[in-house]
């Protein structure tokens, strides 16, 4: 999270996960240029020029690409959006379902069935809101994270029907995320909200602060790491987690590697393993929103430790694994989206990481002079990488070499 400070920040207060304040650092909108931009980067002094596909978004939150080579993009106040040839369509795509939109809830991500050109499923997290008994012992609203499935018919989604609801339902929303992936088996993995529940991450009995593993109708594999296992709820893949924005398979070994937001600090790169606990909130090498230290407590016995983590925060959000042959001196290549650093307005911007059979080998901070929220990272099927601005005015921008 390192930008230059292009817009006031203010802070405003609300309930905290520790010690009942947050302080949210909030930015006036920073405005993108025509492009395109050219860089030449660390790795064998490569050059690329980054340009803009389509401006006319309002936070987008996701984007993947339809066999025709058209790109749907999420839109987190509800709408979903289709760009055909590069041209983004003035009309929302129909038939998505409602969700809870405002601050950070809403639409969030979208993922097409394998089988997508003989069925034609899109599959869509969001948050939801209902009214339900709440920890006070009061009834009031109270949010979750839904996934739904439709089909798309090339102009709306039809069908749609609601195949999961992570319970329980929780009395906040905020630190509100899912991203959803399926694996080459055939199955879903959806990560789950902690909803600023300093329970919940480390309660087998809940969804909440977890990544879950679903089949394609929304039932429990029967292999997940807890079926059958007393106080356990069988859909739940790892446990410990904060708000995860990024899944991605590494195009190697096939692990499933995500990222995940700490609080002032401990963002975080972790592989994924069935049944592992990953800390949170009882490790974390972050600081609480008033300053308070949480990094300093013992490690619980089988903990999983990260592979990469930030001090201060880079609000990390989606990633990618570089396999195509476009950019060479990249691939290989770990690609993670950031949206501020250390709270400050106008700091998001792409980082670059590479490893080795060892670990971490080193980082190269990309496009800090946009000032953007790098809300999605996406390697495109012509071997380009994309990203989606999280801004009021949002973007999908194209990396690719330079002439």
């Amino acid at each position: 999270m390192k930008r230059k400070i292009s817009s006031l920040v203010c802070v405003i207060a609300c309930a905290s996960l520790f010690t009942g304040l947050v302080v949210y650092a909030q930015q006036g909108a920073n405005v993108l240029g025509a492009g395109p931009w050219n860089y030449t980067t660390s790795e064998r002094n490569t050059k690329i020029r980054v340009s803009v596909v389509t401006k006319g978004l309002s936070h987008p939150w996701s984007i993947l690409w339809l066999p025709d080579g058209n790109m749907l993009v999420t839109e987190r106040q509800g709408r979903l959006r289709i760009i055909r040839n590069g041209v983004l369509d003035p009309q929302p795509i129909a038939g998505v379902p409602q969700v809870q939109a405002g601050g950070t809830s809403g639409l969030l991500d979208i993922a097409l069935h394998p089988k997508f050109a003989t069925n034609g499923l899109v599959y869509l997290a969001y948050n939801k809101q209902g009214q339900g008994k709440k920890q006070d012992g009061t009834t009031g609203t109270v949010y979750t994270t839904a996934l739904a499935r439709g089909r798309f018919d090339g102009k709306a989604l039809v069908d749609v029907k609601e195949i999961f609801i992570a319970e329980p339902y929780a009395d906040l929303s905020g630190g509100d995320a899912s991203r959803i992936l399926f694996a080459p088996d055939g199955t879903l993995f959806m990560s789950s909200s902690h909803h600023r529940d300093e329970k919940g991450p480390q309660d087998p009995n809940q969804d909440i602060g977890k990544i879950l593993r679903l089949n394609d109708d929304g039932t429990i594999p029967k292999d997940n790491p807890f079926v059958g296992k007393a106080g356990y709820r069988p859909e739940i893949y790892s446990i410990g987690h904060r708000t995860v924005l990024g899944l991605a398979f590494h195009p190697t070994t096939g692990a499933l590697w995500e990222t995940e937001n700490g609080p002032q600090g401990g963002d975080e790169v972790n592989v994924i393993e069935a049944g592992r606990n990953y800390g949170w909130p009882l490790v974390t090498y972050g600081h609480d929103y008033d300053g308070t230290p949480l990094n300093e407590r013992a490690v619980p016995p089988n903990t999983v430790l990260p592979k990469v983590f930030w001090v201060p925060s880079i609000t990390t959000s989606g990633l990618t694994f570089y396999s195509g042959d476009r950019i060479p001196a990249w691939k290989g290549n770990l690609f993670v989206g950031s949206m501020t650093v250390g709270r400050i307005g106008g700091t998001g911007h792409l980082e670059r990481i590479v490893f080795n059979d060892k670990g971490e080998q080193r980082r190269e901070t990309l496009l800090v002079d946009l000032h953007q929220r790098i809300r999605d990272v996406r390697q495109g099927p012509d071997g380009l990488i994309y990203l989606l601005t999280d801004e009021e005015a949002g973007a999908v921008l194209r990396i690719e070499p330079a002439q």
